[in-house]
């Protein structure tokens, strides 16, 4: 989405009412007419939720999400690069991605969310947490992260790896795994045909081979 080619306020809204929870499309809409940026919503990445993107190469400051996310993770996927545009509008290149500056940023934006009334119960909670100590993102804050996959639409077949018993074989895009030991927010796995060993998130989707 760009204002070049989406003039009102209202098309724009129409455009972001299938991706948020209801109540917050005007929140999201004000922000994106606040600034001259691309906002792109994009198929689902493995590596990321979204991206914040600036460069000789852009026209303008370029903001992407994935589609594919549930709205309470769609928002505040949302809310951190538009952290990112803030942060990047008032220091440029001089902070750290994810540092104070950013937080702070973040902290101010999610706020209102959180103050709004209409966030499940345990999402606002998990958002309070998270904001004692901001993390880098909703994939960091594994807290957060479970809470928000509650929301996702169930597939069939999938656990995440944290619901699964130790040693027990799973697969991962295409391949198969045998769960180890807990490390940290990660599981030590076994990939059966290389031998090598990989830290797996706790809150990956697999496919347990029972």
């Amino acid at each position: 989405m760009e204002k070049a080619k989406i003039n009102s306020k209202e098309q724009v809204k129409k455009s972001f009412q299938k991706f948020l929870p209801q109540g917050f499309e005007n929140y999201v809409v004000d922000l994106f007419f606040a600034h001259s940026i691309h906002f792109k919503i994009v198929p689902p990445r493995k590596s990321k939720l979204g991206d914040f993107r600036v460069g000789e190469d852009l026209p303008k400051p370029l903001i992407t999400v994935n589609g594919d996310l549930n709205p309470y993770s769609f928002l505040i996927t949302t809310l951190h690069e538009f952290a990112h545009l803030h942060t990047y509008l008032e220091f440029g290149f001089k902070v750290a991605p994810h540092g104070e500056e950013w937080k702070i940023a973040y902290r101010k934006l999610l706020l209102p969310v959180i103050n709004s009334g209409n966030l499940p119960q345990d999402v606002e909670k998990a958002l309070v947490n998270s904001l004692i100590s901001t993390k880098a993102s909703s994939c960091t804050d594994i807290n957060l992260s479970r809470v928000l996959q509650n929301y996702d639409i169930k597939k069939e077949g999938l656990e995440t790896l944290e619901q699964i018993p130790k040693n027990t074989i799973f697969v991962l895009n295409g391949r198969k795994f045998v769960k180890g030991d807990f490390r940290r927010k990660k599981f030590l796995c076994q990939d059966l045909v290389s031998k090598k060993m990989f830290l797996v998130n706790a809150l990956a989707q697999v496919i347990p081979i029972k």
